[in-house]
């Protein structure tokens, strides 16, 4: 890949609470990228660890970095989040730059998939938000989630510069989903949306556990799949789904009791009407295909062994 005037450039955004236990390997890993941001502003959302420690040793040196503090005293919740990237997208406002991305400070990656996604940025000009799959401890993003390669997660997207200004931002919510809200805004303004499986990440701390236990996860997530508009047909199949999955059983009942629960309380949706019927009609677009795979299968395994009796 050339280093020319042409190369399009990009800058990082990472909003940090508490991560003295992550966010030094985030760190040494966009230290170690085979192609640097052109910035990247660390936001400190009003850590009392030492996450404040641990970025300042590294700025020395390195004054693509900056580090940018916010008030301890504030109330946090998921729109934090937001909030603190907004803060971090002031200070490359007035930037010449092609792409912006949210990393998470909790991930580690190998040393290429910048430089990657800015290739595959440059070679095609309807790519909107590009992301990778992602790893945890017992957890595969590519075999154990319904999302497919459209769904870019939330730890590390990247954007068109355009496609950012377009879709307004990351939309402030407290009960979360901000990440979901982009990427599938974007979708339905028109750009291409992409997980590429060619790299990966690793999510260091458990995806939904940052204030609980896995259970407390899926109940938020059952909560999520209410109020960011899933359709009920499609959220049985993923309750099914997640019962087979760890926690088994006990997971999708915490999924479908958030559902239900967010339901019952008529739980306010951060999304327009328009989103929720483009995001409804992909899921059920995607369950076709998902269910006719599934019949396909059976079919040819029922093919196979007739054949062998």
């Amino acid at each position: 890949m050339g280093t020319g005037p042409d190369r399009l450039s990009y800058v990082l955004i990472t909003p940090a609470h508490n991560e003295e236990k992550h966010i030094e390997k985030t760190i040494q890993s966009v230290l170690a990228q085979s192609y640097l941001p052109k910035k990247w502003v660390i936001v400190n959302d009003g850590s009392t660890d030492r996450t404040r420690e641990i970025v300042r040793k590294y700025l020395p040196g390195n004054e693509w970095m900056e580090f940018v503090c916010m008030p301890e005293s504030r109330n946090r919740n998921f729109a934090a989040k937001a909030v603190c990237f907004n803060a971090g997208y002031e200070r490359v406002k007035g930037m010449k730059y092609d792409l912006i991305g949210n990393l998470d400070a909790d991930v580690s990656f190998q040393k290429d998939v910048f430089e990657f996604l800015v290739e595959k940025f440059s070679s095609d000009p309807e790519l909107g938000v590009g992301g990778f799959p992602f790893l945890e401890e017992g957890y595969n993003s590519i075999t154990d989630s319904f999302e497919g390669e459209k769904h870019v997660s939330g730890q590390c997207q990247v954007f068109r510069r355009e496609c950012f200004k377009q879709i307004g931002g990351y939309v402030l919510h407290k009960a979360g989903g901000i990440d979901w809200i982009a990427v599938t805004t974007a979708r339905m303004k028109g750009w291409k949306t992409r997980s590429f499986k060619e790299r990966y990440f690793f999510h260091h701390r458990p995806l939904g556990t940052g204030g609980s236990n896995r259970i407390g996860a899926m109940f938020s997530y059952g909560m999520k799949d209410y109020y960011l508009g899933g359709h009920p047909v499609w959220q049985m199949f993923r309750v099914l789904y997640r019962t087979g999955q760890r926690p088994y059983f006990i997971g999708g009942v915490a999924l479908l009791s958030g559902y239900l629960w967010a339901w019952m309380k008529r739980m306010p949706r951060p999304v327009s009407k328009d989103l929720v019927r483009f995001h409804r009609r992909e899921q059920m677009e995607k369950l076709k295909v998902l269910l006719r795979n599934m019949v396909q299968m059976d079919m040819k395994d029922k093919f196979e062994l007739g054949k062998k009796q």
